[in-house]
């Protein structure tokens, strides 16, 4: 089991990759802790891994909210801090700048980039403490590229890629690692928050596309693991995994 006795702290943990990254890394013996805003989701999913032998605890919060983060990480930090951070929460309502969805703009702003500040900020200052760690940080192919109608998401996501090589460089004194998941299309729940019905009907009808098979949560589940279990002198500093068919 090579993550036994490994504390590692997911966000977005109630659906998609963070539900997957959840169920394999609790079979390979990490302890996780299973965070997210929708509480039914976790309590579900801390059942099926419980049942399955592995180990786990839930933290009902919303990453956007700058105290509760702080709350949990304190309360981790009693219980001996976390090893591994993998920063899964995201949203993705796109639209068009011209709409002026502000507060759907807001939100991506508060969620993708303020909460994967959030986060790390709850537990890096432990990490650097004991000289050891590791802080994945999910963004998108759409942090290397740029694409009609999502300006502002892309834009979280190219902060999230600024962030985490900063952050790499800065750590690399203390023995902390920091890896930035690009995924390309994956199926999972995200596209459900776009409002903009035609972008979002235009964004299904891509992704969904019988000629052109996307990703499952479990293979980037499969690709953080891969990160994650390398030996400590090893940082894969940069993962990029897009299915075949996709062009950019």
């Amino acid at each position: 089991m090579k993550l036994k006795d490994k504390k590692v702290w997911i966000t977005g943990a109630s659906s998609g990759i963070g539900e997957a990254t959840a169920k394999l890394l609790a079979s390979e013996g990490a302890h996780v802790v299973l965070s997210a805003r929708r509480q039914e989701k976790l309590e579900a999913l801390a059942e099926t891994i419980t049942a399955s032998g592995g180990s786990c605890e839930i933290a009902v919060v919303d990453v956007s909210d700058r105290a509760g983060m702080e709350a949990v990480g304190r309360q981790l930090a009693e219980k001996g801090g976390i090893d591994i951070l993998i920063n899964n929460a995201g949203t993705m309502p796109i639209s068009p700048i011209l709409s002026g969805r502000v507060d759907e703009w807001d939100r991506m702003i508060d969620v993708n980039i303020k909460g994967v500040l959030y986060a790390i900020n709850a537990v890096y200052p432990g990490m650097a403490e004991r000289k050891d760690g590791h802080i994945v940080n999910i963004s998108s192919v759409a942090a290397r590229l740029t694409y009609q109608s999502a300006g502002v998401y892309g834009g979280t996501k190219h902060a999230v890629r600024a962030i985490s090589d900063t952050l790499r460089k800065e750590a690399i004194r203390f023995g902390v690692r920091v890896t930035d998941i690009q995924p390309g299309s994956v199926d999972t729940e995200l596209p459900d928050s776009i409002a903009h019905e035609k972008i979002r009907s235009a964004v299904k009808d891509n992704m969904y596309a019988e000629e052109s098979p996307i990703l499952k949560p479990e293979d980037i589940a499969n690709g953080i693991m891969y990160a994650i279990s390398q030996p400590a002198y090893v940082d894969v500093s940069e993962l990029l995994i897009r299915p075949v068919i996709q062009e950019n």
